[in-house]
């Protein structure tokens, strides 16, 4: 048994937890990236198997593969601030995130299973998906997990995972946004498909068009769809969705060379957006990007956008 921890285990951050439980609890354990239908049947399965005991959801940041093979690391769907809202949407009581480093990726199974399943948090119960892996090399499976769980005293199930011949995951999830396929997406997700950022001012070509665009600059850290024009939604913190058409991509008719998300919100030119962080939620594409050959033919083209978003969203 574990009793001193030369790394740190959690991060602190907002909304998770960072103490050793002294009661017991129901864990599950996963990156969780997107928390898609396939991570929310977990949850769920979690809390029905818990008889009452509250449930923590574990996750990790910075997601395992950019410590130990950065080059392949996944680009992210959600920020680390979402993943902890959706999971406790989901039905987790508690949040736990794992500070992944050098020095974890090393861990045996074991000593996971010792550290953090045990000593922090607990367990009595621990359910995970059936592909689920942990420790140095992914060597424990949910076979070691189930053999761990004896020895320790809590039990373990490992879900079938969802979706059929293509079961739910993020990697799913990922290449339909890079297709465009944003409904798609949304169906494995059980919501659009978000990206999220800062609004700040861009060339105001759009208000002196009669379009003004809330502009949020493309993290290439995050999954954002190919340039095109779509349809979906503007939320903000304190606010209700926003009905938008969206427009990812370098604006080339005027010669951009920064990719944004440029998202109008449907008749309203009177919003002030500057500095507040907005979501903004992609329901489907409308039309790859084009290069007009003036602002006449750009005008009456964002006009058909407009109607056609309106018609995707049901407006």
């Amino acid at each position: 048994m574990w009793h001193s921890f030369p790394v740190t285990i959690w991060r602190d951050f907002p909304g998770a937890s960072t103490a050793p439980r002294s009661d017991p609890a129901a864990v599950t354990v996963g990156n969780f990236d997107g928390v898609h239908l396939g991570h929310q049947h977990v949850i769920a399965r979690t809390r029905e198997l818990a008889g009452g005991l509250p449930v923590i959801a574990v996750t990790f940041d910075p997601h395992p593969l950019a410590v130990v093979a950065p080059d392949h690391a996944p680009r992210r769907l959600t920020t680390t601030a979402r993943r902890v809202e959706l999971l406790l949407a989901a039905g987790a009581d508690e949040v736990r995130i794992l500070a992944f480093s050098p020095e974890m990726a090393a861990w045996t199974p074991q000593e996971f299973v010792d550290r953090v399943l045990v000593e922090q948090l607990r367990a009595s119960l621990v359910a995970v998906g059936d592909n689920f892996r942990f420790g140095h090399r992914a060597q424990g499976d949910t076979t070691f997990l189930r053999e761990a769980g004896e020895r320790a005293g809590f039990g373990v199930d490992g879900l079938d995972l969802d979706g059929g011949a293509e079961p739910y995951s993020s990697t799913l999830v990922r290449r339909l946004v890079a297709e465009g396929r944003m409904r798609e997406a949304g169906e494995v997700l059980g919501r659009p498909h978000e990206v999220s950022g800062v609004v700040r001012k861009g060339d105001q070509r759009g208000r002196d068009l009669g379009y003004p665009t809330a502009n949020v600059p493309v993290d290439e850290a995050y999954a954002v769809p190919p340039d095109g024009v779509y349809a979906g939604w503007v939320v903000r913190a304190d606010g209700p969705r926003l009905p938008a058409a969206i427009s990812v991509g370098t604006n080339p008719t005027f010669d951009g060379v920064e990719r944004r998300v440029e998202s109008y919100v449907l008749d309203r030119t009177d919003l002030e957006l500057y500095g507040e962080e907005i979501r903004v939620e992609l329901v489907d594409l409308l039309r790859g990007m084009v290069k007009f050959d003036g602002v006449d033919a750009l005008v009456v083209q964002m006009a058909d956008d407009v109607e056609r978003t309106r018609e995707v969203l049901g407006l």
